[in-house]
């Protein structure tokens, strides 16, 4: 008796990465190509771009059945539009996965084989960036700035969303009356 395959979804939230999906969405294809035991999505939320993103994202949508693609009507910010896509995934797990290739698509399978281990969140923290060197800076600097004053070590540093997330999270985050939840800090027991 054949075993039903996991279903994956990748979440890939956009604004103006006309020069990006199309080889993120090789890149993706390349990891499950090597992962005969997963099927997957590939789901991308456009928050309403002004370049050709969405253009390009339709027109590979239509001969790849893996790409998805959700358009907002406006833009929704860097919060709510990643939020809204997380809540429409399907998935077993979705793995959240920035466009810009900041997020490395090879770590799916780390996070996949932690995943398969019990956890049912695994998260990628960013030591180094390609983004403006001051920008990275000020970034670091406020999230430390944010776990001194809240007296404890609340947020967790360099996490910018790139992560495994079991379906049983994301049908917790579906419960949520919070249009701007907050995901980078630590629960009080967590190390």
């Amino acid at each position: 008796m054949e075993t039903q395959k996991k279903h994956i979804s990748v979440l890939t939230a956009c604004y103006n990465e006309e020069e990006n999906v199309a080889a993120l969405i090789e890149a993706v294809a390349a990891v499950f190509n090597k992962m005969p035991q997963y099927t997957y999505e590939h789901l991308f939320i456009d928050n309403s771009s002004s370049d050709k993103t969405v253009t390009i994202l339709r027109e590979i949508a239509k001969t790849n059945k893996h790409v998805k693609v959700i358009v907002n009507a406006r833009n929704f910010g860097h919060i709510r539009s990643p939020f809204h896509g997380l809540i429409q995934c399907k998935g077993d797990a979705v793995i959240s996965l920035v466009a810009d290739f900041q997020d490395p698509p090879e770590m799916i399978e780390q996070f996949l084989n932690k995943w398969e281990e019990g956890y049912k969140i695994v998260i990628g923290i960013k030591n180094k960036s390609k983004e403006n060197p001051i920008m990275f800076a000020i970034r670091k600097t406020f999230y430390n700035l944010l776990s001194s004053v809240s007296g404890n070590d609340a947020t967790i540093k360099n996490f910018t969303g790139f992560g495994l997330y079991d379906q049983k999270f994301i049908s917790v985050l579906r419960d949520l009356d919070d249009p701007y939840p907050y995901f980078r800090g630590r629960g009080k027991n967590q190390k």
